[in-house]
């Protein structure tokens, strides 16, 4: 396991301080690491015994050694990617497009668990299942589509939920609406946009908890996270959605299961209240 896989998976042990300086090396993986301690500390706002804390707490000696093993993770990181290109080539040559896509994409999913820490799940799905006081959802260029879903399954188990489409545009009432007690879920893929951090950072102004789902990378918006959940992106020729969905399908599925009565009691009334013209064939018709 690399020092940012082990960082990932033990996530759920580390205290709020240690997180924030997790989160500052995550962010610039690998530069940030090859900074000096106190370097590190004050991007996070922390001290610096704090990141040798979290530098013992990964099982690695002290500060120097933790930087002699990121540069010797650096070194076969950039040895790797030409071997991995002739590889995939030679995969896609020999099997049918379909099916690679297809075995690629089912790898996306399964990586899910490793990528996500299970406590940065559990976090985001008790933010959105407490009785937040309003949600508001939002996206990127392409991920807005993943967010829309995200806010209209929501909006069907839990209420207050906004999609917010231009958050510092003409929807950024929404999130002047935000205070404590609220949720703002930002997504932002790799070519992040700057529109994400800024609304981040309003919403954490605003005392709202901020939840990003953005890929390994970490989008800069997480540096106005209190939840960070990371998802396997690879694709061609665009990032995949597959584990984003994914993601989105498992958070909505949480969220009704830790609202219990509360959750089905709001699905009931959507049901009961919304009317959606669907074309079926009546009992006449098909006779």
């Amino acid at each position: 396991m690399t020092i940012d896989e082990e960082i990932f998976a033990r996530m759920g042990e580390l205290s709020p301080a240690e997180k924030k300086v997790a989160r500052v090396l995550l962010a610039s993986w690998p530069s940030a690491g090859l900074e000096s301690a106190a370097a590190v500390a004050k991007a996070a706002g922390t001290s610096t015994p704090t990141v040798l804390r979290l530098v013992t707490r990964l099982g690695i000696g002290g500060y120097p050694d933790f930087q002699r093993r990121l540069r010797e993770e650096v070194t076969h990181r950039m040895s790797s990617p030409v071997n991995r290109t002739v590889e995939g080539a030679r995969e896609h040559a020999e099997r049918p497009v379909f099916q690679a896509a297809i075995t690629e994409r089912l790898g996306l999913v399964e990586q899910l668990a490793a990528s996500v820490p299970p406590s940065e799940f559990d976090r985001a799905v008790e933010a959105l299942a407490g009785k937040a006081k309003q949600v508001v959802v939002m996206g990127g260029y392409f991920s807005r589509f993943s967010a829309e879903l995200l806010a209209t399954q929501l909006d069907q188990v839990i209420p207050a939920v906004d999609f917010v489409a231009q958050p510092v545009g003409h929807d950024i009432g929404k999130l002047l609406r935000l205070c404590p007690g609220s949720v703002a879920v930002v997504f932002d893929f790799r070519r992040y946009e700057l529109t994400a951090k800024q609304a981040a950072a309003i919403a954490k102004g605003r005392g709202a908890k901020v939840v990003v789902i953005t890929d390994p990378g970490l989008s800069p918006a997480t540096e106005s996270a209190d939840v960070v959940l990371p998802v396997p992106v690879d694709g061609l020729p665009f990032d995949s959605v597959v584990g984003t969905i994914a993601l989105v399908e498992a958070l909505v599925e949480a969220v009704l299961l830790a609202t219990g009565e509360r959750g089905i009691d709001r699905m009931k009334q959507w049901e009961d209240t919304v009317q959606i013209a669907r074309a079926h064939r009546s009992t006449e018709e098909s006779t």
